[in-house]
């Protein structure tokens, strides 16, 4: 009698990150014009500048938005409403909305008046440069409002997840980029004719993004009676057990966080462009991330949660290991097209205007070794809800601790012979680490997770992505990448060879049977019939 509720949450949960993804796909699309438009229009030395500034409010985003507040507010949520009813529940996300905003407020005053110590902790290595790390400092200054707005945008995902409604909080990212790019292509010039640094422009495109992701949530919310009057209600029960969960997921992803800031102050010391370089790279990579890896994390915790809220363990095993599958089915052939692909790939994208050749291949080699560990940052999305639907923030904590140190140990280590390209393989050897200690810790935690069928599903995976390796790489050397990104015939080749990769992958997969293929072919056909 089981079978058939998992069965239909699990085509619950592609359907949802179906949606996701689709968001995300175009967020990623935009993101990745945006990017070609900012490397193309800026020198690097200004795009060290705003890309260190944007990482510092970008980190804390994750770390008081989306990252800890959705993953401590769903399941809190979810057991609220089940509990003690709607009303309730509503109460609580007004509570919470209005104490989260004065603490976001209160982030980005600090941020503003602090900016210089700021940015020395992120970029130490930038004051070789007085020009450079005052413009930092400004862009800091500029963009940390960004926070408050990125934290409301947060505040209303969560409950929109927990509603089972993905679709605006999914598109709504997309506005960030459309900003961004209308900066570069509109505001930047008029910034130069009246004198101002161009770059500027793009921090003033930043803070309009944020207001538009916001803005476009709020219906999403109306509909759901979610659109409530913020009560500063830090003696609601429920929000400080929000709060007491969010302290483990504050450390965790603060480890992550560490990293980032790590990378970018071991990246401040080295040549020019490097932290250009590590975060295009960075930005390849996150488009499968992005699209599927955390597509799937976020639909599958409402899921997750549901079952445990029920005491159905059995359930929630077969929908992690089910979004484990799907995770893994799209990204292992991600990660070896983008390996085999990275030179063409980092050509086609940002191969024009001011990023030249030898720009093309410093990110190229940073690209390769993020496109590695594209498998390992998927599973690690698609473990950790499962920790978090049984309300425990605190064991991922120490994975992340190990992924801490290892990130340290071989950043230190290959940073000299290597550069940035040394931090980007840190940063995947760390990731690797780091899964297999989430999977020793869930195995102690739940017990047997059934991981014989994760292995099976992981074989047909591997040989598909082997076979469509072969053909990526054959269609790799039909192009004259030496022309740049702008050249018809690379773009052609480029465009080609991904989708004849992707129907290799596809091919094999179905001549093996892999139920994966299935399920997301099954929940396009119910979108296509429901439209």
């Amino acid at each position: 009698m089981s079978a058939k509720p998992v069965e239909t949450s699990g085509g619950e949960i592609v359907r949802r990150a179906g949606v996701v993804a689709a968001g995300t796909l175009t967020s990623r699309i935009l993101g990745a014009v945006r990017d070609a438009v900012v490397a193309a229009v800026f020198a690097l030395a200004a795009t060290d500048a705003f890309w260190l500034a944007f990482t510092i409010p970008n980190a804390l985003r994750v770390l008081l938005g989306e990252g800890a507040v959705s993953a401590a507010f769903v399941p809190v949520f979810t057991e609220v409403r089940e509990r003690e009813g709607k009303a309730r529940a509503k109460e609580f996300y007004r509570n919470l909305i209005g104490a989260m905003a004065v603490v976001l407020a209160l982030v980005s005053l600090v941020g503003v008046f602090g900016a210089p110590w700021i940015v020395k902790g992120y970029a130490w290595g930038f004051q070789r440069d007085d020009a450079l790390f005052e413009t930092t400092v400004a862009l800091t200054r500029m963009l940390f409002p960004y926070i408050f707005l990125m934290g409301l945008s947060a505040l209303m995902m969560g409950p929109l997840h927990a509603s089972k409604r993905f679709a605006a909080p999914a598109f709504a990212p997309a506005l960030l980029n459309v900003a961004l790019i209308a900066a570069a292509l509109l505001l930047a010039p008029v910034f130069m004719d009246l004198g101002w640094p161009a770059i500027f422009a793009l921090a003033i495109g930043a803070l309009l993004g944020g207001g538009l992701q916001v803005i476009a949530q709020l219906p999403s919310l109306a509909k759901e009676g979610l659109l409530v009057r913020p009560r500063v209600g830090f003696d609601d029960v429920y929000v400080r057990k929000c709060a007491r969960l969010m302290v483990p997921l504050l450390a965790g992803l603060g480890v992550y966080q560490l990293n980032v800031l790590l990378s970018r102050l071991f990246a401040s010391f080295l040549p020019t462009g490097s932290v250009s370089y590590l975060y295009y790279g960075q930005r390849l990579a996150e488009i499968p991330q992005g699209m599927f890896a955390l597509a799937i994390a976020s639909a599958a915790l409402p899921s997750l949660s549901d079952a445990v809220a029920r005491g159905d363990e059995v359930e929630a095993k077969r929908l992690f290991r089910h979004a484990l599958r799907l995770s893994l089915f799209v990204a292992v052939p991600a990660g070896v097209a983008l390996a085999l692909l990275a030179g063409p790939a980092v050509t086609v994208f940002f191969g024009r205007g001011q990023y030249d050749a030898a720009a093309i291949a410093e990110t190229t080699r940073s690209f390769v070794w993020q496109a590695g560990g594209i498998w390992a940052v998927a599973s690690v999305r698609t473990i950790v809800p499962m920790f978090h639907a049984h309300n425990d923030t605190r064991t991922p904590v120490l994975a992340s601790a190990v992924n801490l140190v290892i990130f340290i140990a071989l950043s230190l280590a290959l940073m000299g012979p290597m550069q940035h390209a040394g931090l980007a393989a840190a940063t995947t050897a760390a990731a690797v680490a780091q899964l297999a200690a989430l999977l020793w810790l869930l195995r102690h935690r739940a017990g047997h997770l059934g991981m014989s069928e994760i292995s099976a599903s992981l074989g047909r995976v591997l040989l598909a992505s082997a076979i469509m390796g072969g053909v990526v790489w054959a269609g790799a050397r039909l192009g004259r990448w030496e022309l740049g990104g702008n050249d018809p015939r690379n773009l052609v080749v480029f465009l080609g060879t991904a989708v004849a990769g992707i129907v290799a992958y596809l091919g094999v997969a179905r001549a093996l049977g892999a139920p994966e293929l299935r399920d997301l072919s099954a929940a396009l056909q119910r979108r296509v019939r429901a439209r």
